[in-house]
């Protein structure tokens, strides 16, 4: 990770994203990060934009706080099922 106080970052954009490499840039004001540019390897647009939705991320922390507390079925389970369901 690197870290780039505002201020000084003066190149440009495509500058920055040449030098993109498994580390990211972060952004800061003051000490404190405000941005980030980071490389999405072998992700698409679909995964960037959920993965930055608040929305979304806000079903996924529900959705694990609800499993945390009332417990759901596996994946294994799915799987059994859904064998059992095609066999008949």
């Amino acid at each position: 990770m690197r870290l780039l106080e505002k201020e000084k970052a003066v190149a440009s954009l495509a500058d920055y994203v040449s030098e993109l490499g498994p580390d990211a840039i972060v952004v800061t004001s003051e000490g404190k990060p405000i941005a980030v540019l980071a490389g999405v390897g072998n992700g698409d647009l679909e995964s960037v934009s959920l993965s930055t939705s608040p929305t979304f991320m806000s079903i996924i922390e529900r959705a694990r706080r609800r499993y945390k507390d009332e417990g759901g079925v596996s994946s294994e389970d799915v799987r059994r099922m859904f064998t059992e369901r095609s066999a008949s």
